[in-house]
């Protein structure tokens, strides 16, 4: 069944409403008609079954036949903090990270981010980098759209650290070192009550990686290095390493 996410003024408790792109979407792409099924997710974590009563590109209006709760999200939050990528490689992050479970992104400035940001452009870029975290929810059922923060300074980052039960900063030279994620993830898990869940950030560097002052900022602040293998891996492509990783130690592929 086709999924999209509404707000609260688009739900009621009997009926769900989708207007603008979704509407349109359902009506016109996918031709529904009166009794064809789709689901709308509140963004919390509930998924509403409705059945199409009303139909026209600019307002559906849904029966809701069935309430349950979204089985797709990650029981470990992980927040990705992404330095600026050159190009439109950040969407690559947003949208794939958000297939394979992010919570959240936020996107930063360090000493090595190459591409020039222009915060006069930055409440665009944030809100077609939202609308990209959506579509990619849609696709990949998530019960929740995954937060897109505006760019943060590092010294912003950094004091943000605090508000996490683990930082975990990916750094070349540990890999080189041979000091991976693994033995870190089981150290956490293994610290963790039964049902616990457990916020993380995920810090990724840019282009040229992390300069050595960042990397033992991020370890004063509190955040542990780890490596993600003894090869580079580009910018893109850090994170989705680390998460499906993270989605595999914490159980997301069973077990």
């Amino acid at each position: 069944m086709q999924r999209y996410f509404v707000t609260p003024a688009g739900l009621t408790e009997t009926e769900v409403v989708l207007e603008g792109d979704d509407a349109r979407h359902l009506a016109t792409v996918m031709r529904a008609k009166a009794g064809d099924p789709f689901v709308a997710c509140d963004g919390e974590g509930t998924e509403y079954v409705a059945e199409a009563a009303e139909v026209s590109p600019g307002r559906v209006v849904g029966r809701i036949v069935q309430r349950r709760a979204s089985a797709s999200e990650m029981r470990w939050r992980v927040t990705v903090a992404q330095s600026l990528p050159k190009g439109d490689k950040l969407e690559t992050v947003i949208q794939k990270g958000t297939e394979a479970g992010a919570y959240a992104f936020q996107p930063f400035l360090s000493r090595r981010t190459v591409v020039q940001y222009d915060d006069r452009k930055e409440a665009k870029r944030v809100e077609r980098w939202r609308k990209i975290a959506k579509e990619a929810a849609e696709q990949a059922h998530r019960g929740r759209v995954p937060e897109v923060g505006a760019v943060a300074s590092w010294k912003a980052l950094l004091a943000g650290f605090a508000e996490y039960d683990a930082v975990w900063l990916c750094y070349e030279e540990e890999g080189r070192a041979g000091v991976g994620l693994k033995p870190v993830l089981r150290a956490f898990g293994s610290s963790l009550g039964e049902g616990e869940t457990p916020n993380l950030l995920l810090v990724v560097g840019p282009e040229g990686g992390f300069a050595p002052e960042e990397a033992e900022q991020a370890i004063a602040a509190g955040a542990a290095c780890v490596g993600l293998g003894r090869r580079i891996l580009r910018t893109e492509t850090a994170a989705l390493v680390a998460l499906a990783a993270i989605g595999y130690e914490s159980g997301e592929m069973g077990g």
